[in-house]
């Protein structure tokens, strides 16, 4: 059989880091083993039932059985507006600032494509979501990491940019609530963001996936809150994490009204849109007022409180996260992240994902997930306590 080189393109393409991940993980389900997966983004609760049975209507309408609108249904975007109106305060022409998405993957690896020429520079926050990376190589562009570091809470330091890097760089992305770190986003740094953006000219891109999870009381906050977030940029909100709705396929891209052109361009080259049936569920999901909304995120707070006192009850002290349904692990002296994460999954038969396969600056971390109930959470530390590799609080 003839066998056909890919494209350079797919060879320069950065390695599926998750796929490899849930390889590995299901070796072990295969072998027999009792895995507690924690190193996945997948949620685990289901779609609540409201959504799934507009969906349900939906499929039964001739209209949707269509192609749908290229650029998206009206319904679905007037329902994003008035979702960011109610949950932000923060008012949207439906039709000239928000693009219709396949999921917000899609949006951020597209972005590039849209707004980079080969040669010039987007700014990538590192430890950061390795997708950012790959639409950045298919644009054929550059990419100048930003070290998200303890000691600065995890956002990125812009003074230590080099006046030379700036001048190349056209794009930036951000995201908080923070995937792997668990971090926040507060006003002033947003503020601060937009300074920034409008003195080098940069397109700020805001990957608000976590945008439902806060805890301690405190509302993530959005990036086109912020006066002139608009002028500088826009934010990508996907309903796979508010809504439980990872494998529905849908989200949205909110702000600039030419970068919204600019995707919209995009894919009405590539889609005919989001199947119609989808999108009144995903209009039915924003409308709705919330209440699901707001017991998830109780539920993943009470998930993040089990896991940051069971392991520190084994000695594995780590800083409890603000958002998102992530916590971020420091790795015992003595090992790579990969060499402990693979340690775990061999001996405790609990799988985290190594933080560098979240860029150079996770090296040193673990990111573990709340996507599994409470008893499973103890159940890991206590696995993880045979060991013998960390010491057990005296608490």
């Amino acid at each position: 059989m003839t066998h056909f080189e890919p494209s350079r393109l797919l060879s320069r393409l950065p390695e599926q880091f998750f796929a490899a991940l849930s390889l590995k993980a299901a070796q072990k389900v295969q072998e027999g083993h009792d895995i507690i997966n924690l190193g996945q983004g997948n949620p685990d609760q289901p779609t609540p039932p409201h959504i799934i049975k507009a969906l349900q209507e939906a499929a039964e309408q001739p209209e949707n059985h269509k192609y749908s609108p290229f650029r998206g249904k009206a319904s679905l975007k007037e329902a994003a507006a008035a979702f960011y109106k109610r949950e932000y305060g923060v008012t949207l022409d439906p039709e000239t600032e928000i693009a219709v998405l396949f999921g917000g993957k899609a949006g951020l690896v597209e972005l590039p494509q849209c707004l980079l020429n080969p040669g010039e520079t987007a700014l990538v926050p590192d430890p950061g979501y390795p997708d950012y990376w790959s639409g950045v190589e298919m644009a054929g562009a550059n990419m100048h990491l930003m070290p998200l570091l303890e000691e600065n809470h995890y956002l990125p330091d812009y003074r230590q940019l080099d006046r030379a890097v700036l001048d190349r760089s056209k794009l930036m992305f951000l995201n908080y609530p923070n995937n792997p770190t668990g971090a926040a986003a507060s006003k002033a740094f947003f503020e601060e963001t937009v300074e920034f953006a409008k003195a080098h000219h940069i397109c700020t891109v805001h990957d608000f996936a976590y945008g439902a999870i806060g805890f301690d009381g405190e509302k993530p906050v959005s990036f086109l809150q912020t006066p002139g977030a608009k002028d500088v940029g826009i934010e990508i909100y996907t309903l796979s994490k508010t809504f439980n709705m990872a494998g529905w396929r849908v989200g949205f891209a909110a702000g600039n009204p030419s970068v919204i052109e600019a995707l919209n361009l995009f894919q009405d080259h590539m889609y005919v849109s989001v199947f119609g049936a989808v999108q009144d569920a995903a209009a039915a999901a924003l409308l709705d007022e919330g209440e699901s909304v707001r017991r998830l995120s109780e539920m993943y707070e009470n998930r993040r409180n089990v896991l940051v006192q069971s392991f520190k009850e084994i000695g594995w002290e780590l800083k409890a996260p603000k958002g998102s349904f992530f916590a971020w692990l420091p790795v015992p002296k003595g090992y790579t992240s990969q060499e402990f994460s693979d340690l775990l999954l061999e001996k405790a038969h609990v799988v985290m994902a190594p933080g560098s396969g979240f860029g150079q600056y996770g090296e040193g971390y673990l990111r573990t997930a709340l996507l599994t109930d409470e008893t499973r959470i103890q159940e890991a530390a206590e696995r993880i306590s045979k060991l013998g590799i960390f010491t057990a609080s005296a608490n």
